[in-house]
């Protein structure tokens, strides 16, 4: 008996003696008038006992049946022993049938030493920055390295793989991801060649100034020149690039990279997937359309600001995510590029001259091309290096096929110059 059921029987004995009415005793315990009259029946019947609430001692009719509960408590040790309670409590109900609360689940794993109750940490605090008020306004991207594939196939996808990941500020989807093997200039210009072709462009794209941890990547090969092209690039399509000088600034994709570490590995382990064709598959088809109807919220706007691209400026696409250098013309009108050598030909779309400064344009397909003004080259490569270099005796490299016609004597070029300067004679030879 407790201290509260003690004191109600101490008032119903006074009551029942006749010390004190009905309405005293009410007032008393905090009670109605209708409550005191139910006890003192209880009270004459059972005794003290009468003070006990009914329920007391027994199980409740809203019982998880014990079945359902060593059920579960298998699931989460065979299967389920490294996932969060909530991932945990979505995978029960959806492919084991076993519908239970979030919160069920959490005491059952606390109970079974699968999850650790964590503390709130005192972590150093940022300002909430406020969404954008519509889809498409600003991408946030980012790419994750992480041992995505726990180490199954390591011999073809390596250890650790980057997850490039774009998410919509407005509504917090992830719009686009891809498995690449580092974040390199060419795998992020595939990336955003391929979101600009299905999305559009946004108006803004939101990222970090790359880290010391991500340029020094044992997978990394070009990261130390990815912002200078990817500015470049953004710059010919009219999409402003905003830097970030901490991860915390870009909040939202950082939060999505940890959210999909903890989800993605153990869906994809679940999935049996091990190449990195099958988990982009798997992204695209499976993952992140059912991530984004449980997860994404609702714009303020409704507008979607994505900027669609014709088919003029989809076919310009392939150019302007090229990796681009500038190279000087040899005096042999030559182009040397990444210890290559490559021989501009006679005939060209546009006058060439020695010196003239041309761009290297390395495409997404390997290709190689050489820009002036405009115009691309005609050229091939040399299959070794010149052993010396020769000055040809070529002014320029033109559109039409140098002739060997000479004008004739009697040709008005070949005249003496009809204004000739007159001598001035002087006063005295008059």
């Amino acid at each position: 008996m407790t201290r509260k059921e003690a004191r109600r029987y101490e008032t119903i004995k006074d009551l029942l003696a006749k010390k004190i009415d009905g309405t005293e005793a009410a007032k008393s315990l905090g009670l109605s008038v209708r409550q005191i009259k139910r006890l003192k029946i209880k009270v004459k019947l059972s005794g003290a006992k009468g003070t006990i609430h009914g329920n007391r001692g027994k199980k409740s009719n809203r019982r998880i049946n014990e079945k359902t509960i060593k059920k579960a408590r298998k699931y989460l040790n065979e299967i389920y022993h490294d996932f969060n309670p909530l991932l945990a409590q979505e995978h029960l109900r959806d492919d084991n049938d076993i519908n239970l609360s979030k919160e069920t689940i959490r005491r059952l794993m606390i109970s079974e030493k699968l999850w650790q109750p964590r503390k709130k940490s005192d972590a150093k605090k940022h300002f909430w920055r406020e969404r954008k008020d519509n889809y498409g306004e600003m991408q946030q991207f980012d790419g994750s390295y992480h041992n995505w594939f726990e180490g199954r196939n390591e011999s073809e996808v390596g250890l650790e793989q980057c997850l490039l990941l774009a998410v919509d500020d407005a509504t917090g989807r992830p719009t686009k991801a891809k498995f690449e093997y580092n974040e390199g200039v060419i795998p992020v210009f595939r990336f955003w060649k391929s979101y600009l072709e299905a999305n559009g462009a946004p108006l803004a794209i939101y990222l970090d100034k790359f880290s010391t941890y991500k340029v020094n990547h044992k997978n990394a090969v070009d990261n130390k020149e990815l912002m200078t092209q990817f500015q470049r690039a953004m710059d010919q399509l009219g999409v402003e690039v905003i830097h970030a000088n901490s991860p915390q600034a870009k909040g939202r994709v950082e939060k999505m990279n940890g959210t999909f570490q903890r989800r993605l590995v153990k869906e994809m382990r679940l999935a049996k997937i091990n190449t990195l064709a099958e988990a982009n598959i798997f992204l695209e088809k499976i993952f992140i359309p059912k991530f984004n109807k449980q997860f994404a919220v609702v714009p303020k706007k409704p507008a979607d600001l994505h900027r669609r691209l014709d088919k003029k400026r989809i076919n310009g696409l392939t150019q302007i995510f090229s990796v681009q250098s500038e190279r000087k013309i040899n005096n042999d009108y030559t182009v040397r590029f990444k210890n290559n050598y490559y021989q501009l030909n006679e005939i060209q779309p546009t006058t060439v001259c020695k010196k003239d400064k041309v761009i290297m344009e390395e495409h997404l397909d390997g290709g190689i091309k050489i820009a002036l003004r405009n115009n691309y080259l005609n050229y091939f490569r040399l299959p070794e290096r010149p052993k010396k270099e020769i000055e040809i005796k070529l002014i320029a490299l033109t559109s039409r096929k140098p002739s060997n016609w000479k004008p004739p004597f009697n040709h008005p070029w070949r005249q003496q110059f009809l204004y000739k300067k007159q001598p001035i004679l002087s006063a005295t030879n008059k």
